[in-house]
This record gives structure tokens, sequence and C-alpha cells, in this order.
């Protein structure tokens, strides 16, 4: 066999890293226009006219598509047409949905007749909250899709390799976007007279470079895909070799490994991401602080799991011991969110809040960076798009309808109390579904508590 063959694109440390940074990049652009008005509520009450409940359907609505299904058909795209095609399109319908949620909360087209009239129906949403919602919803597909397409693209590249470590990385990237966006949001809407249109634009437009470095990604990846036919270790993207057929999702919905981990994901996450949608108006009101001073604290969160996740990595690959960090993961988030409860507001002190929101980030680097590198250790790679799509489908069921129970419950208690209660619940459960795994795991052997660097060449 000549050199060309065995050494393979993935075997040059410089190509395969230049692949987790462009398709990174991506993710990273993505958090940031998710959360680029999380800092920005109160403001964003006050300018457009909304409330928390109007917010709450807002932040759901990123994930009501994937909810519809969107989700399963990405999974299929996915699994058919191959990470190239899928990673473009997935950048392009951010970049269309971010380009609507501009145009939604713009002072332009609150003055327009479709405003007036999408306003006119469901009175308690206003016509520009309809309108960015909407955008939301075509971005969150494409969100969504890409974020399962990252992980099939690392899996891909890094296989044999050092999987736990790139995707721990990607994660960590990915954060930074929130940690950022938490400081820059705040700082162009002042620089622009408190303005929430001008943020927003400047995330779109970083979604925009996203577009092109997936656009790179893809020359890169149809060379590497050539490689791997000739080579005759797996079929190529182009192949009908080792097809992905629809009645394969059988396998997926029959695994009994796949229902533990999506229900511990969706709760997981459940007690995340919507919980980082009201972070910043929970602190302000809790620790009676400025929007500024409190989204700045909470973006700390992500400091400490972006150190720790890529580190975890490295010891997932050569150690493992994946189970074991899922369920002390779950346990600290558990511990974290009860304290937001009762003992932040009864302590209502800076240090003790910076302390809880750091330790969360501890539990935000144990569950991710031990889940998503144990899903190709439990599905076979020919479907393993659909699977990261399936479990993402179960995922955004609670991140769809948990933002908006948390926006009615702060609407009619008037306090985060009883939100904070029910996200403490999502951890308890969340555990319960790690024991199951750990001893799914160890009954059946799927080696999630191996190490994922193998000795092959």
């Amino acid at each position: 066999m000549s050199d060309k063959i065995t050494k393979l694109m993935n075997d040059n440390p410089l190509a395969r890293w230049s692949v987790l940074i462009l398709v990174a990049s991506m993710m990273f652009f993505a958090y940031m226009f998710v959360d680029v008005m999380s800092p920005l509520k109160s403001l964003v009450e006050s300018s457009l006219g909304w409330n928390s409940s109007v917010f709450g359907t807002y932040a759901a609505s990123e994930y009501i598509l994937n909810v519809c299904g969107f989700l399963i058909i990405a999974g299929v795209i996915l699994d058919k047409l191959g990470v190239r095609f899928s990673g473009i399109l997935s950048a392009a319908l951010m970049v269309i949905g971010a380009g609507i949620k501009f145009i939604g909360i713009s002072e332009w087209f609150q003055t327009t007749a479709l405003c007036e009239w999408l306003g006119s129906w469901w009175t308690a949403m206003p016509g520009s909250a309809k309108m960015a919602s909407l955008g939301f919803m075509v971005f969150g597909c494409g969100c969504e899709m890409e974020g399962t397409n990252v992980s099939k693209i690392l899996a891909k590249w890094f296989k044999g390799k050092e999987m736990a470590l790139a995707m721990g990385l990607e994660m960590a990237i990915a954060r930074l976007g929130v940690f950022g966006v938490m400081w820059i949001a705040p700082v162009i809407s002042g620089r622009f007279d408190g303005s929430v249109l001008a943020p927003v634009g400047f995330c779109g437009a970083l979604l925009c470079i996203g577009l092109i470095n997936f656009i790179i990604f893809g020359v890169m990846d149809r060379k590497f895909d050539a490689q791997l036919k000739e080579a005759g270790e797996v079929a190529g993207e182009d192949s009908s070799e080792d097809e992905f057929h629809i009645s394969d999702l059988g396998a997926i919905f029959s695994s009994k490994m796949f229902w533990i981990v999506a229900l511990l994901c969706v709760l997981y996450y459940s007690a995340i991401f919507p919980f980082q949608r009201y972070a910043t108006n929970f602190l302000e009101e809790t620790l009676l602080i400025d929007a500024t001073v409190a989204a700045r604290l909470f973006s700390c969160f992500p400091i400490l799991a972006m150190v720790l996740t890529p580190v975890l990595g490295i010891f997932l690959d050569h150690k493992g011991k994946g189970a074991t960090m899922l369920m002390i993961g779950s346990l600290i988030m558990i511990v974290c969110h009860l304290c937001f409860a009762f003992l932040l507001p009864a302590v209502p002190e800076k240090w003790l809040a910076l302390t809880l929101i750091v330790v969360l980030g501890v539990s935000f680097s144990l569950v991710p960076a031990a889940l998503w590198p144990a899903v190709p250790k439990i599905i076979p790679e020919k479907i393993l798009g659909s699977a990261y799509c399936l479990i993402f489908w179960v995922q955004n069921l609670g991140l769809c309808f948990v933002p908006m129970i948390i926006g009615s419950l702060r609407q009619g208690t008037g306090s985060y109390l009883v939100p904070m209660i029910v996200f403490s619940s999502f951890g308890i459960l969340a555990f319960f579904f790690s024991l199951l795994l750990k001893k799914e795991d160890r009954r059946k052997g799927y080696g999630l508590e191996l190490p994922n660097i193998t000795d092959e060449k």
C-alpha cells in the first residue's frame, strides 16, 4: 500500500486540529448569538415592550421547529448527504435566521404594517417578539443541526485519536462565546445609546464568517473522503457502500442506551441553558445590582468549564471513567441550584454568587465532556449523525418548554425561588439516569469507563 494511502489527512495533527478550529469557531459565534439578548433582558423589556413571559416564549422559540421534527429530518440529511452539505446548510440557516431576528427587533420594522398585523392577534406577544421568534426558530434549526454535525465531524476526524480532547476543546471554545457575549453585548449596546439591535447585528456578522469557515472545511473534508475511499477503510460520502437507510432509525429507537443518554441529556441541559437566559436578571434582582454588573458576574460561568473541559477530555482519552463523571456532574448541579434557591437570597453577596457560578461551571465541564464522546461507543458510525440529532431532538423538547415554564413561574410568583427549585429537580432526575447509564455499561460492556485512545495506527 502506498504512503499516500497509509497516511491519511487526519494522521497529520495540523490538518485535524485545523478542522477543529474551523468548525468550533462557528459554534463559538452561534453561542454568542444564542445569548446575545440574555444580558440585555431588562433593556429588551423596556425598549421593545416585552415582559418575562414574552421573553421566555422568545427564548423557547429557538427549539420549536426542532421539536416539531426538523432535527429528525436533519439527522437523515446528515447521514444521507454527509457532513459537508449538512454543515454548510446549517450555517446558512443560522445566517438567515439571524437576519430575520435582526429585522424583527429593528425600529424600522416596528413601524410597518406587517408588525402591526402580527401584533393584532395573540396580543400578549408583540409583533416584534413574533418576528424575532420566527428568526430564532430558523436560527435554532441551523444551530442544533450544526451541533450534531460538529460532533460527527470530530468523531470522524479524531477516530482512534484525541476524540474526547477535541470534543472538549470544541465545547470550551463554544462556551467562550457565552463568556464573551456577556461582556460584549452590554458594551456594544452602551456605545449605541442602549440599542438592542447593535449587538444582535454584530453577532449576526460573525455568523457569516462562520459560514465561510465551513466552506473551507468542506474542501478539506472532500479530500479526506477521497483518501478514505482509496484506502478502503470506510466508504466516502459519495459512496453507496454502508449507506444509511431510513429503516436504520429503528436501531436507534430500540436502543435502551440511546434513551438513557437522551433523557440524561434533556434533564441536564434543561437546567443549564434556560438558566443562562434568566441568570443575569436573577443576579440583578437577588444581589440588587445593575444588569451590566450582573452580566459580567455571570460571564464567569463558562470560565472554569473552558479550562477544565479539555483537561477532562485528556483524562477521558487516556484513563476513561466517563460514566462516573456524569454522576459527579449531576450532583454538583443539584447542589448549586439549591444554593441559588435558598442560600444566595439569604446571603446576597457577590463572592457567594461568583463561587456558585464557577462551581456550576465545573458541572458544565464534567457532563458534556463525558456525554458526547460516549455516543460513538453505543451507536454505529453510519447512523451516528441521526443518533446525535435524535438526542438533540429529545433535548430540544425540554429546552423548548422549560424557558416558557420558567418565564410563567417568574411572572406568576414574582420571584426566582420556584424556578430554581425546578432546575434542581432536573438535576436529581439527571443523577438517577447517570446511575442507570453506569449500571447498563457495566452489564453490557460498552466501554464508557474505558479510555478513547486506542493502540491502532
